[in-house]
């Protein structure tokens, strides 16, 4: 059956681009990604196009203007249509495509349509099982649990990614949607009472797998051990929902500054795949 390309049109659409990436697990996406990414900014409207076929979601494709695209399809035949969509709504003079290393034949079409892998931005997927979690080391000072304060999660997550568009609105719609739980949305609260640090984990149940996606360390409260706390707090919130496995997918960083690999490292994750960047010139 021929699938039928449609807009999207709101969190129905939303979810089932969710419910796609759930069927496909695992892959470069998980469930959390696509709720945090479209969620955390409320002034943000993306091109994002649905496929589908038999009464269900077969692909999607997700436009970051002016030129990056990311997708999703379980029909290797509607890559070279999804392509062809981007060139055409696309307005940058250079156009990037993501797409997981392991893929060969979404490497192909891309070469087909004059892609050549980009040296920029590459994510490493790493995983690790929760059957042997450590304890929480001591936070002298600071206490570990679930968030009780949205302002207050805001602010930190404003002064860790300092510019930032997420409001206290903009996470009432993050934590409003599918499938934010509250008791994986761990803090460090600071002896004067403000959040010094965070880690949210998305639990795909049906997978049993979660995403810590974003984790962050106030720039006021940093080597201090918070970030590793309060992931292990959330890892242990999520094996008791009943998960086996967390995964995180950070950004390559510079040379000689780790930055969020050697948290991830010292966690217990380990790399199994990596994303790739494929550009081409629309000149």
């Amino acid at each position: 059956m021929a699938a039928t390309a449609r807009p999207y049109g709101g969190l129905a659409d939303l979810r089932a681009m969710q419910n796609l990436t759930q069927r496909l697990w695992p892959c470069h996406w998980h469930i959390g990604d696509l709720a945090w990414q479209r969620t955390q900014h409320l002034d943000r409207d993306w091109p994002i196009v649905l496929w589908e076929a038999g009464g269900e979601t077969v692909a999607w494709a997700w436009q970051h203007p002016p030129g990056h695209l990311d997708f999703l399809t379980a029909d290797p035949d509607l890559v070279d249509e999804i392509l062809e969509w981007f060139a055409s709504t696309a307005t940058a003079e250079r156009l990037t495509v993501g797409i997981a290393d392991d893929r060969p034949h979404l490497r192909a079409a891309l070469e087909r349509h004059g892609y050549a892998p980009a040296d920029e931005c590459v994510h490493h997927y790493l995983s690790r099982s929760l059957a042997d979690l450590p304890d929480l080391p001591a936070t002298p000072g600071y206490t570990i649990g679930p968030s009780t304060d949205s302002a207050k999660r805001v602010a930190c997550h404003r002064a860790v990614w300092h510019p930032s568009r997420v409001t206290e609105e903009s996470y009432r719609n993050v934590s409003s949607t599918w499938p934010f739980r509250p008791e994986l949305d761990w803090v460090a609260v600071a002896p004067d009472g403000t959040y010094a640090a965070y880690c949210l984990i998305w639990l795909d149940d049906h997978n049993r797998v979660g995403e810590l996606e974003p984790v962050g360390t106030h720039p006021d409260h940093r080597r201090r051990g918070l970030a590793r706390a309060v992931c292990l707090g959330a890892l242990h919130a999520l094996k008791d929902l009943g998960a086996e496995t967390a995964v995180v997918f950070p950004v390559d960083s510079p040379p000689g500054h780790p930055g969020a690999m050697t948290l991830y490292r010292d966690l217990g994750f380990t790399e199994y795949g990596r994303g790739m960047i494929y550009a081409r010139s629309t000149g």
